[in-house]
């Protein structure tokens, strides 16, 4: 039972940390291009980035599942092509994970390159350097709360996400069951002890890092302050 615990512990900060990592390099750009352009687009991007906060999970996992599923064009090619299955499979949890924590790493980004002054970055461009320069050694720097907001916020949702997980990844022990699942086993099991375990837990790991993160952030104010 204790080892089951710890696999399952294990395997959720697996997911939660992929996960978090993938959203950092899409949020990033994504976030930059939607503070910066005027395209008539943007809010169709903007709609489509932030569906996950109104869409029930099991409505985007429903759909995600018919997707993925072997017996559908697009499984079936991954199936074939790249002999890839991601329904029921650490991978798919791991797609699903990222396109339903999406906003919660974007929205701090442009958040936080929204509110940069224009001239930080004209004044960049007029030393000499390109874009990218631009945005890695002086933008990112400057929204370093906002990143910080991004990262933890969306480790500490994929933590969290029952619907989703459960229509993708199902109940394989070692495979896909993560805390979520579990605390939801247990207690359909009436084993409320080792339901409080896992739940407790996550509430403990949920509360140090927003802890953190206030914190940090406070710190990083008052810096900012007493340049």
């Amino acid at each position: 039972m204790e080892d089951s615990f710890f696999q399952t512990m294990k395997l959720t900060f697996e997911l939660a940390g992929i996960t978090t990592l993938i959203l950092l390099f899409i949020g990033i750009p994504l976030g930059y291009f939607l503070s910066q352009t005027k395209s008539k687009l943007k809010p169709v991007i903007e709609t489509l980035v932030s569906m996950p906060l109104v869409l029930p999970p099991s409505v985007l996992g429903f759909y995600l599942l018919l997707a993925f599923s072997p017996k559908n064009s697009f499984g079936s090619w991954l199936d074939e092509t790249f002999d890839l299955r991601l329904v029921f499979s650490f991978e798919g949890l791991v797609i699903a994970s990222v396109i339903f924590s999406l906003p919660f790493m974007v929205h701090p980004i442009q958040s936080g390159f929204s509110s940069l002054s224009k001239s930080l970055k004209e004044a960049s461009f007029i030393l000499g350097k390109s874009k990218l320069e631009t945005l890695w050694y002086v933008l990112l720097p400057n929204i370093k709360p906002s990143l910080l907001t991004g990262i933890v916020i969306s480790f500490a949702h994929t933590v969290g996400e029952f619907g989703v997980v459960l229509m993708i990844g199902g109940n394989i022990v070692g495979e896909t069951k993560v805390a979520s699942i579990a605390i939801y086993d247990e207690v359909e099991a009436l084993n409320y002890d080792l339901a409080n375990q896992y739940a407790f837990t996550l509430f403990i790991i949920s509360f140090v890092i927003l802890l953190f993160v206030y914190m940090i952030n406070k710190k990083m104010l008052k810096s900012e302050f007493t340049k």
